[in-house]
């Protein structure tokens, strides 16, 4: 499933989709990116034995070296993730840096997945 939410937000925005924590330390930041984070999946709607669906968890994150842009992405991603059946609450949480020039801001986000 990450695989869905990689390619919209990729074809979205044209930013780089990294997995949390994957950049080496001698990368550089772009300038703007998006990282993610699996928090769990669970199994549900369990019929004859067997699940069918799967609740997936994620953490999103978009960080920049433009503050201003970071806290209007919040808005824009919010509502392109619910237009592609994604569940979202709230308005987003910040997140730490790693670098002093960016800032970030987190959402978290389900998707059921019908099997």
């Amino acid at each position: 499933m990450i695989e869905n939410l990689i390619q919209l937000l990729e074809s979205e925005y044209g930013y780089p989709v990294y997995l949390q924590g994957s950049m080496s330390s001698d990368e550089s930041y772009p300038n703007n990116f998006f990282t993610y984070w699996i928090n769990e999946s669970n199994d549900e709607s369990h019929y004859d034995n067997g699940e069918n669906a799967i609740v997936w968890d994620y953490d999103l994150n978009f960080y920049s070296n433009d503050p201003l842009k970071v806290h209007s992405m919040m808005l824009n991603i919010k509502k392109l993730l619910k237009q592609n059946d994604f569940i979202v609450s709230g308005g987003g949480y910040s997140v730490m840096s790693d670098e002093p020039t960016y800032t970030g801001r987190g959402l978290n986000v389900l998707y059921r997945e019908q099997l």
